[in-house]
């Protein structure tokens, strides 16, 4: 939200009270209390006028927590994401200042006249708050709001803010936190985080759940200011030495994202949206992906599993499902997980909605009416989550599913909640709750599925979020249209998720709305399938291959095994996201800071630290990318190619996929699921080695194999602990003097078989 015109002016109906100055200030082991003037304060005349209060404290080494206050006595408290306790810190005063130091990040605040307070990390400046930047401001129709600004440094540039669809780049955007249903294709999004993340290595998150308005920079071009209706403003800066590390710090703040089940990372087929179905409709998609040998691990039911106009009941439509546990254990017999689709929304006509209401399930208006609205199914009520009791019952309903045979549940909408009229069960203020609501909604859904499935086999398919909803994957990037331009747009809004600590993301392979052509179809194919999560759903149509033409069959069928065949290392990438929170779809600019030209990078990414991929997204098969510094090869085609920008045409069988310099990639033995022993007949594929080091991680998330390479001259040394029927691939390396295994010259490269303990190998 912008409140002046220009630098100099204030828009006309708009009163801006600046921090000026630093009257006096309070210390102690938590922290530091100062106190500001909107102006310079004369001895006896500080009388009236509108002052803030700041509280500067740490809740984890290296992240300085501030909260900014006007009136203390306004009942529009924050709904904060999180609300840590405060550690004991450093502090300092000297002539010219005061100061708290935390880990290697540090905070002046300024005693001179001027406002000026500045942050750093490991004596590095990152950023601060400056002349007309903290203020409160009053508008003339009432409305009251509390802002910052904070610095940027030249060629620094902004990410994150969310799962944003328009430039990578947040420099010049006006960003409002307000989750939305409005698609891939506009300024609105499903899933809003008031975070950001800069390629100065350090990050901001406002913690209020509320509607947080961003101008980065684009009111004032050097500043990011965010701004927030009422009395308060709380935000973390949280220092690190690169983007990486902020981005854990940021994730052991919020939560990390928890560790899906193996079998959650294969291919999940879904009946499409608002298209009739049945059994027999269900069984010719998984027969069809049978016959084909196209492996299949996850059928999803989306809404007409329950009768029209009766979702949620959590009942299946009799008409169209007539035995339905019969169903489930048929396909559940064939190896397939199952998933639900569900929201938080009780129509008037489902057998439930009763119940809700006389119980006080439901949120209510402040007249004591339950809320209810038509905009998706007629009359429906919202469950509220605040609750204690309608969680519980909502819950009892997914384990009734489960019971069944249900493994999964799809997490649809959560975005169009009521802010206005309404209250909840807990009293929180609603307009606060807007963006809250789908963590709530989400939590739920995933501890009944820990609480009956166990911890690290639970898994949503969700679209809503906010600051904290990484803890419950996996989300997808919701309706989409069938264009290559949507597709890229797509990328862009996983991209920008990924660097709010989401770990797993995922798209309608093919687009949901509208129909894909052939064509769009099989490089939609290529890019789901490298992505962490991969699903088939549309609107209208069916998504299955056969309907395109039979070379999408071959596709699917392709790269479907290629995953199969690489999650040893994806499963293991998955463990590094649950410890570290670094996702496992990474921008560029996350694993190569120090290279300028990752900054603008959105059409490619690293799929975990060592797979660099690039999809096609044109009609003419080309892609142009860029490899950063160093040595690549091609995991296809064994090219061998050193970094910079690359043109090339790819057919519908390959795609840019390149492997790092120093990668020891692993590569299963099993084609056709995405759950095996991954240290059974794994094949250890070495990329221009100099010191490399792997751990393959086996289902049980327990470290199965530890291997390690390092060459000296001409001379490759290897140490491998643990597996069975290990081989390794010395890739475009032809012949060698080899003791400690059997070798032999391979068309990718030299072969060792059955490798265990000590292996040499001279050049």
């Amino acid at each position: 939200m912008k409140f002046t015109d220009g630098y100099w002016k204030i828009r006309e109906d708009v009163n801006i009270n600046y921090a000026a100055c630093v009257g006096d200030a309070q210390i102690d082991k938590y922290g530091i209390d100062i106190y500001s003037f909107g102006s310079t304060p004369r001895t006896g005349k500080a009388i009236g006028g509108t002052n803030l209060t700041y509280r500067f404290s740490s809740p984890a080494p290296d992240i300085i927590r501030v909260r900014v206050c006007h009136h203390k006595g306004d009942i529009n408290t924050p709904k904060n994401f999180v609300n840590p306790a405060d550690l004991p810190v450093q502090t300092e005063e000297t002539a010219d200042y005061w100061s708290l130091t935390t880990g290697k990040t540090r905070v002046e605040i300024s005693k001179k006249e001027i406002w000026s307070i500045r942050y750093y990390y490991d004596g590095k400046y990152l950023t601060g708050s400056d002349w007309r930047s903290s203020a409160y401001i009053k508008r003339t129709n009432g409305e009251r709001y509390t802002k910052e600004e904070l610095s940027l440094s030249v060629g620094e540039q902004v990410y994150g803010l969310g799962e944003r669809f328009g430039a990578f780049t947040k420099n010049g955007q006006e960003v409002e936190i307000w989750n939305r249903d409005g698609g891939t294709s506009s300024e609105q999004a499903y899933k809003n985080v008031p975070f950001y993340l800069t390629n100065r290595g350090y990050g901001v998150l406002v913690n209020d759940s509320g509607r947080v308005s961003f101008e980065v920079a684009s009111e004032k071009v050097t500043r990011v200011q965010f701004s927030l209706a009422g009395e308060f403003l709380d935000y973390f800066i949280i220092g690190a030495g690169n983007i990486k590390q902020a981005l854990e710090n940021y994730t052991g703040l919020t939560g990390r994202p928890a560790l899906p089940p193996a079998w959650s990372f294969g291919l999940w087929l879904t009946t499409s949206f608002t298209t009739s179905y049945d059994e027999e409709t269900v069984n010719s998609f998984v027969g069809g992906m049978r016959e084909r040998d196209i492996p299949l691990h996850v059928f999803h039911f989306d809404c007409f599993w329950m009768k029209a106009e009766h979702w949620c009941n959590f009942e299946w439509d009799p008409a169209t499902f007539p035995d339905p546990q019969a169903m489930l254990d048929r396909m559940k017999s064939q190896g397939l997980k199952i998933c639900v689709w569900l929201n938080p929304y009780i129509g008037q006509r489902s057998r439930l909605f009763a119940e809700g209401m006389e119980n006080g399930y439901f949120i209510h208006k402040t007249d004591g009416s339950v809320w209810q609205g038509d905009e998706w199914q007629p009359g429906m009520g919202i469950v509220d989550f605040t609750n204690p009791e309608a969680c519980k019952w909502y819950a009892s309903h997914l384990h009734r599913l489960m019971e069944m045979g249900v493994d999964t549940f799809k997490t649809d909408f959560g975005e169009r909640i009521p802010h206005e009229d309404v209250y909840y069960h807990d009293g929180t203020n609603p307009e606060k709750m807007h963006n809250y609501y789908t963590q709530l909604f989400n939590k739920v859904v995933f501890e009944a599925l820990e609480q009956k499935m166990g911890k690290n086999n639970a898994v949503v398919f969700a679209r809503s979020a906010t600051c904290g909803g990484q803890q419950f994957p996996v989300h997808w990037n919701g309706d989409c249209f069938a264009s290559f331009e949507s597709m890229a747009e797509s990328l862009r809004g996983g991209l920008s998720l990924s660097l709010c600590g989401f770990g797993y993301w995922s798209h309608d392979m093919g687009g949901f709305e509208s129909n894909s052509s052939p064509d769009l179809y099989k490089r939609w194919l290529a890019f789901g399938m490298f992505s962490s999560h991969s699903r088939l759903h549309g609107n209208n149509s069916y998504r299955v291959p056969w309907l395109y033409d039979e070379e999408a069959v071959d596709v699917l069928r392709h790269f479907s095994k290629w995953k199969c065949r690489l999650m040893p290392y994806f499963y293991k990438t998955a463990v590094q996201v649950n410890e570290s929170g670094i996702p496992f779809m990474r921008p560029m600019i996350l694993e190569f800071q120090s290279d300028p030209t990752s900054a603008w990078l959105d059409r490619q990414y690293m799929l975990g630290d060592s797979l660099l991929v690039a999809p096609v997204f044109s009609e003419d098969d080309v892609v142009q990318y860029y490899l950063p510094e160093g040595k690549w090869t091609h995991l296809l085609t064994n090219e061998v190619a050193n970094g910079g920008w690359r043109e090339e045409k790819y057919d519908y069988m390959s795609l840019a996929l390149w492997v790092r310099e120093n990668t020891i990639l692993p590569i299963g033995a099993c084609d056709d699921k995405p759950a095996y022993d991954y240290d059974d007949g794994v094949s250890l594929h070495m990329f221009e080695i100099t010191e490399a080091k792997q751990n393959i991680v086996n289902i049980s998330a327990n470290y199965v194999i530890n291997v390690s390479a390092k060459r000296e001259g001409e001379k490759l040394t290897i140490s491998i602990e643990g597996g069975k029927n290990v081989n390794i691939c010395l890739r475009n390396i032809k012949s060698g003097k080899v003791s400690g295994a059997e070798a032999e010259s391979s068309e990718q490269g030299l072969l060792l078989r059955n490798c265990a303990g000590l292996i040499t190998v001279e050049f």
